[in-house]
C-alpha cells in the first residue's frame, strides 16, 4: 500500500457535520486535533499522519514477533521514534510480518483514530478505515466523531472534563503525558483567540503538498502563507494577487493520485 488517496483538506462542512452530531463548540474539536496532531492529518508526501503503536501490535499477535522485530513489537508502549515518514518504515515493517495486526496498532489522520477501533468508528474491518483516511481529513474527523460517540466520549468533551475525556481518548496513564492539561491549554488558547480559518488552512495543505511551504498548517493568515500563494500563483500561470480567489483554489487542489497498473 502506497497510502495516497485524494488528500482532500477539512472544510466548514465537515466541521459543522461533526460539531453538530458531538453537540460541542468548535474549539472543544481543536483543542483534541491540535494536542493529537497539532491540526493537520496529512504529511507533506500526502499519506495520512499516523503513528505506530508497537505494544498494541504485541498484544494483536500475541508476541510472536518479539524476539526477531522488538522494535515493532514489544509489550512495553513506547519506541516510538522520529514522527512523520518514519512511522510508515515501522508500520511497513510490521505490515510484512502481518498486514492486519499492522493496519490496527496504527492511529490514524488527524484525530489519531485507532485502527483497532474500526468498528468504533463505523468501519466494517480495518482496511476500508484506512482507505477512507487516506481519501481526506473530513473523513478522518468523521470517524473521531464516530468513535466518540461510540464510546460516549462527547460529554466529558462537552463539559471540558479533560480527565474524564483523556482517560478515555488516550488511556488511563494519560497523566504521564499530561495530556488532560494539555487539552485543557489548548482549550483555553482557541477560546481566547482567533480559531483556524478552514480556507486559509486548507490553502496552507495544498501548497504544502506541493512544495511552497506556508510554515505551518494553522488556518492563520501571515507573511509566510502569502509569500507561498504568491509563489504558487506564478509557478501555474496566475496573477500575483496574494488572494485565495476560486481560480487559485481550484489550481490548488491536488490531482487524482495516478492509478498503476497491476
Amino acid at each position: 500500500m502506497n497510502f495516497i488517496g485524494q488528500t482532500l483538506a477539512l472544510d466548514s462542512s465537515g466541521m459543522n457535520s461533526v460539531m453538530a452530531a458531538l453537540d460541542v463548540q468548535p474549539q472543544n474539536i481543536w483543542a483534541v486535533l491540535q494536542v493529537e496532531t497539532g491540526q493537520c492529518g496529512f504529511l507533506p508526501d500526502r499519506r495520512p499522519t499516523i503513528l505506530f503503536e508497537r505494544h498494541i501490535f504485541y498484544r494483536l499477535t500475541r508476541g510472536a514477533f518479539k524476539s526477531t522485530h522488538p522494535n515493532i513489537c514489544n509489550p512495553i508502549q513506547g519506541g516510538y521514534g522520529a514522527p512523520g515518514a518514519y512511522q510508515y518504515t515501522r508500520l511497513n515493517q510490521a505490515m510484512a510480518l502481518n498486514p492486519d495486526a499492522a493496519l490496527q496498532s496504527t492511529s490514524w489522520g488527524i484525530g489519531q483514530v485507532m485502527g483497532q477501533y474500526f468498528s468504533l468508528a463505523g468501519y466494517s474491518d480495518v482496511e476500508t478505515l484506512v482507505a477512507a483516511m487516506i481519501e481526506s481529513e473530513g473523513a478522518q474527523l468523521d470517524a473521531f466523531r464516530a468513535y466518540l460517540e461510540s464510546t460516549r466520549l462527547a460529554a466529558p468533551l462537552r463539559s471540558h472534563d479533560w480527565a474524564s475525556f483523556a482517560r478515555g481518548y488516550n488511556g488511563p496513564d494519560y497523566a504521564a503525558n499530561h495530556y488532560d492539561t494539555q487539552l485543557s491549554a489548548a482549550y483555553q488558547r482557541f477560546s481566547s483567540g482567533p480559531l483556524p480559518d478552514l480556507k486559509i488552512r486548507a490553502a496552507q495543505l495544498y501548497l504544502t503538498l506541493r512544495g511552497f511551504s506556508p510554515s505551518g498548517i494553522d488556518g492563520m493568515a501571515g507573511q509566510h502563507t502569502l509569500n507561498a500563494i504568491l509563489n504558487f500563483q506564478a509557478s501555474v500561470g496566475l496573477p500575483q494577487t496574494g488572494n485565495l480567489d476560486d481560480a487559485t483554489m481550484n489550481a490548488l487542489v491536488p490531482p487524482p493520485p495516478a492509478v498503476t497498473a497491476n
